[in-house]
């Protein structure tokens, strides 16, 4: 057995030689760049035929790329980058949501900044991270030398504290989190992500160097500069899209309107995107760099989308179909299209093989390096593999908003926990794809077997340790101290954002110490009340004049060691309100 693995590995080798030319051309470790824009859809490139839309630095870039013809991510960003960060399917890692606590990824994870790392090179993220801001989930305990991130889902969300109070400023002059410290920024928040990868770059002598450049733009809130803007506004992107067989897509003004601001973003993204390209070539390491572009999940608002059915947020092509452009070094085909079906579980193991690194050996790996099929050989297996799709808020939800793809065939669930084969839609996404007509009826032994592989790999996913475990935030340690508490990380009631009256609470493990407690509103309090926070088998309470405050602070807060649910509420004039956040400093052990 030892031998085949020998002989097998010393095949890929050659391979990968026959692609990327002589031995002395590989044998420096590749640097590695890898982009990923937020809501960014299908057809906001005008590479992928969008009219509008001015985009010449990606284009360019797509032209001198290997293109995967057939991407696929998860519906919504969380579940999304935790499979690109391990090649794991995102309920393999704990992850299963947004936020509702379920966006925190299991720090039991190896991602591919950890697995660069132990090959010798140097990591950074700059933007957006979503898997999780406390000790020990942050990208800094996830193999991350250098971080510049904001919080939480995005910018000017609560969970985002730091932005949340700009409002319709939250994208300019940003407090961001520098390596887990709190630190302001001027100018907006793309250029200074790629400003702050671009330094990271330049500080990179011989080590060879792995920058993810993860812009939460075009998400919204819907900011961006009005020199950006005033290239769209008079534009609509209603008009001059038309495709036949695609269903008719009709956008109200709104729609309409943030087209405009979704396209002078993601033009503000391809100028950063420039920038960046040519701090390679000034710095004359271009040939030695793969520089890959995708999106997280199609667009959240109605606009142009290659045709494809629906957005974000659904399973159907339109929120799960991405572009993916992979320029590589040296390379002597630049300009090739691969249309196998492929998805983001598969970066991991790429980038290992390209890069020499060592994939994980001590878990499921659910993703397949497709360097192979670039040097000619054969897709038999992706054509033939499933690839599992849902997105339920919370949780998973037998059978709503879920599919399962093999080859040309697709099968969506939309529909009750005890339907049979019959009830689900079944799509022939070679012939029709715009995902217009149900072929179940006329296939029911297809449909009945794709739902069994749907049903094994679901039993198989929601059985998983890091699904079913909770995730700790640890309180007092060194590594992280005070500890800020999130909305985006709290659990509890279904669907936590912005309430006043709302159950809420956060998964924590508290070292023994002395504590001071500061518990931010969202909204200053109307009455004199009483504050609680249950921990474990403890209950703190104390009445506080709060009328017109919006914080209250305990000082000398003695804490046992605990794990468990930490519950804060405070009750006035009848309501329970929930923090919008809670600090915890560890003063004495």
């Amino acid at each position: 057995m030892q031998h085949l693995i020998k002989v097998l590995f010393s095949c890929s080798i050659c391979l990968l030689f026959v692609c990327f030319g002589t031995l002395a051309q590989v044998s420096k470790s590749p640097n590695v760049i890898l982009i990923i824009t937020d809501d960014q859809g299908y057809g906001d490139l005008g590479f992928t035929g969008n009219p509008h839309v001015q985009t010449p630095v990606l284009d360019a870039l797509a032209r001198e790329s290997v293109r995967l013809n057939q991407f696929y991510v998860s519906p919504v960003c969380a579940p999304t980058r935790s499979s690109l960060m391990t090649g794991r399917y995102s309920l393999r890692t704990g992850v299963r949501d947004t936020y509702n606590g379920g966006a925190t990824m299991a720090t039991e994870e190896v991602t591919i900044a950890e697995m660069l790392r132990e090959a010798g090179y140097r990591t950074g993220i700059f933007g957006k991270w979503h898997l999780g801001d406390n000790y020990p989930f942050r990208p800094s305990d996830q193999g991350f030398d250098e971080s510049v991130i904001h919080l939480a889902g995005g910018m000017g969300q609560p969970g985002d504290f730091t932005t949340f109070f700009q409002g319709d400023r939250s994208y300019f002059d940003p407090v961001l989190w520098n390596n887990n410290e709190r630190k302001p920024y001027e100018g907006y928040c793309s250029d200074i992500f790629t400003d702050e990868a671009i330094q990271f770059i330049e500080n990179q002598n011989e080590q060879p160097f792995f920058c993810y450049l993860s812009f939460n733009a075009p998400h919204t809130p819907l900011q961006v500069p009005d020199a950006y803007y005033e290239r769209y506004k008079d534009l609509d992107p209603s008009k001059g899209w038309e495709m036949d067989g695609a269903p008719v897509l009709t956008m109200s003004e709104k729609d309409k309107e943030d087209a405009r601001k979704v396209y002078a973003m993601v033009s503000n993204i391809d100028d950063n995107v420039g920038r960046l390209l040519q701090s390679l070539d000034d710095l004359g390491i271009s040939d030695n760099t793969v520089v890959i572009f995708m999106t997280d999940n199609g667009p959240q608002q109605r606009r142009y989308n290659g045709g494809m059915r629906d957005l974000k947020g659904t399973v159907f092509r339109g929120g799960v179909r991405v572009p993916f452009f992979m320029k590589m070094p040296d390379a002597p085909i630049r300009d090739m299209e691969i249309n196998q079906t492929l998805a983001h579980i598969d970066v991991l193991p790429t980038l290992a093989e390209l890069c020499g690194a060592r994939v994980p050996t001590d878990r499921v790996i659910d993703g397949r390096s497709f360097l192979p099929l670039i040097s000619g050989a054969s897709g038999d297996f992706f054509d033939t593999r499933p690839l599992f799709f849902y997105w339920t808020r919370k949780y998973p939800e037998p059978y709503s908003n879920i599919a399962l793809q093999k080859g040309r065939y697709k099968l969506v669930g939309n529909t009750g926990f005890d339907a049979s084969s019959r009830e689900f839609d079944l799509f022939d996404v070679t012939n029709d794809p715009f995902e217009q007509v149900n072929i179940g009826g006329n296939n029911l032994e297809l449909a009945e077997e794709l739902k069994k592989e749907l049903d094994g790999l679901l039993e198989e996913l929601t059985g998983s340790p890091h699904f079913l475990m909770d995730h700790h935030a640890q309180i007092g340690t060194s590594f992280e101290n005070p500890v800020f508490l999130n909305r985006n990380d709290a659990g509890g009631q279904r669907g936590i954002w912005t309430q006043d009256e709302v159950f809420g609470l956060w998964k924590v493990a508290i070292e023994p110490g002395i504590y001071t407690v500061r518990f931010r509103f969202l909204r200053p309090l109307e009455h004199a009340g009483r504050m609680t926070m249950e921990l474990g088998g403890t209950v703190l309470q104390k009445q506080h004049d709060a009328a017109g405050k919006d914080e209250i602070v305990w000082e000398n807060v003695r804490l046992a060691a605990s794990k468990g649910d930490l519950i804060p509420h405070f009750a006035e004039g009848g309501r329970s309100i929930f923090p919008l956040w809670v600090e915890i400093e560890r003063r004495e052990n």
